[in-house]
């Protein structure tokens, strides 16, 4: 499928199980374009020549605008269209596509942004070359338009090379939450890439459901500061050192979606 037909083919199937599941609601069409430029866009070429479809979802809207996408009935219709186009645009789905809601007051009423990035990696690709954090050069470039969102509905952006994170009020940010250590972690920009450190937290510091002591950061990595997620995201990150090709479908519009979404399990979808 070009950008056109899965943008409308996914409209087409939203509608149908808006019809079904949850009639007289309606997915505005900003939402719907800007999905479906994010699915073809952030589409991965895997080793074996195929074709992955993002497999992690972030919608950011205007707080007043999300209030309406806690209804995990919506979240579920949404997740079923994007997987059904997507295997019907002949896209492997490596892992379940997981979607999540985070606000930015500074976006109008009317648009919204979508992350979208591929969970792949495991944590042993990760942690596989040790760190030189020694040298001075290695902060010189700080990884271009990376932020965090913290629990779902603060952006954080990540305009500083080192950030600390805790519940003291001279942490970069500060996360009032008593789960929190104090001084609980750091964000490091080394070599282009962010890296979050564990500070000797009492809770600890975990990256996709692991503990971490120091891990690479890529957009769509979880971060669990004793239980407070925090989500890593990158509008155009730098190459994937772990892929061999990296590259969207031909026909892509140019306008690129903003690359950003939380890990967590939505309620299951059963089509009637």
């Amino acid at each position: 499928m070009n950008l056109q037909e899965l943008e409308a083919r996914l409209q087409s199937l939203i509608e149908v199980d808006l019809l079904n599941i949850l009639p007289g609601r309606k997915v505005e069409d900003v939402i719907v374009q800007k999905l479906a430029a994010a699915i073809q866009l952030n589409a991965t070429t895997l080793e074996d020549g195929s074709m992955a479809a993002p497999n992690i979802y972030a919608l950011i809207m205007h707080p007043d605008e999300a209030v309406k996408w806690q209804d995990q009935q919506l979240l579920a219709i949404l997740l079923h269209s994007i997987t059904t186009v997507t295997q019907e645009a002949g896209f492997r789905i490596t892992i379940s596509p997981t979607i999540t809601i985070a606000t930015d007051e500074k976006l109008s009423f009317s648009d919204a942004q979508i992350v979208a990035s591929h969970r792949i990696e495991t944590m042993a690709e990760t942690n596989a070359s040790p760190l030189d954090t020694g040298k001075l050069e290695d902060y010189s470039k700080l990884p271009e338009n990376a932020f965090l969102i913290v629990e779902g509905v603060k952006v954080f952006p990540l305009k500083l090379p080192v950030i600390n994170i805790g519940r003291r009020l001279d942490n970069q940010l500060v996360i009032d939450d008593p789960r929190v250590s104090r001084n609980h972690a750091q964000l490091r920009a080394i070599k282009g890439r962010f890296v979050v450190f564990d500070l000797n937290s009492t809770g600890g510091t975990f990256v996709n459901g692991q503990r971490a002591s120091q891990t690479v950061l890529y957009p769509g990595d979880v971060i669990s500061l004793a239980g407070v997620a925090l989500i890593f995201g990158q509008d155009n990150p730098p190459p994937r050192p772990d892929l061999k090709v990296t590259a969207p479908l031909p026909n892509a519009t140019t306008d690129r979606p903003t690359a950003l979404l939380k890990d967590h399990s939505t309620a299951k979808f059963k089509r009637k």
